[in-house]
């Protein structure tokens, strides 16, 4: 399942996070990259710095607060953030990402997109399917959440400058399948709690939801 989560940022979030982003240093990515991703990475990542835990914080408290993203992730821990900078001529090509990140295993992986895709050319985020390739240049504020299984890549910027915060869950539910079934059903239970006269159907589907859940944590 690949959602784009939108405006997990508002304004007033997003410009702050941005401008601190744009102050921050940077140094190659590549010294982070697993071995192999490491000959197709080509980008800047900042350095720890107190500003970059700072936005590490805003944005992990967001998620936190974020009812689509937990529904759909279920986090049980998430890996320390990247903020990430490509400018013209820089790009990651196809890769999957590390099994451990940190040492969390990465169930899902998320891309929250700082840059408006007005203000640079290129940089899409490419996920491969069975079928065909999808591509994703969401607004600024907005997040990609998808199956860290995937590979993926980010076309080269040819115009501008492209920052994101990215980084990497372990989900309470393993199951790719299993989250979705959770997922749904978690729309589902909002509806029904919804719905007058419908206290018998909203109660079934809550309970079904949390004895899967008991069921299915800790994969």
């Amino acid at each position: 399942m690949i959602l784009v989560l939108d405006r997990v940022l508002d304004r007033s979030e997003l410009s702050a996070i941005r401008s601190s982003a744009e102050r921050l240093q940077y140094n190659d990515g590549k010294t982070t990259a697993g071995r192999y991703a490491r000959s197709v990475k080509a980008n800047a990542q900042a350095v720890a710095s107190a500003d970059l835990e700072a936005i590490e914080t805003k944005v992990t408290r967001k998620l936190s607060a974020n009812p689509v993203f937990q529904s759909a992730a279920r986090p049980r821990a998430v890996s320390k953030l990247i903020v990430s900078r490509y400018r013209i001529g820089q790009t990651y090509g196809l890769h999957v990402d590390d099994a451990l990140m940190g040492g969390v295993r990465t169930d899902l992986s998320f891309t929250l997109f700082l840059s408006e895709p007005d203000e640079y050319d290129g940089g899409a985020l490419i996920i491969e399917e069975t079928s065909e390739e999808r591509a994703f240049r969401p607004s600024a504020g907005d997040l990609l959440l998808y199956p860290s299984t995937t590979l993926h890549r980010v076309e080269p910027v040819t115009r501008g400058v492209r920052y994101a915060v990215v980084g990497w869950v372990q989900s309470w539910i393993r199951s790719a399948e299993k989250r979705e079934i959770l997922f749904d059903l978690d729309r589902s239970v909002e509806v029904a709690h919804g719905i007058d006269g419908q206290r018998t159907l909203f109660d079934t589907l809550a309970k079904t939801r949390s004895n899967l859940v008991r069921m299915w944590a800790g994969d």
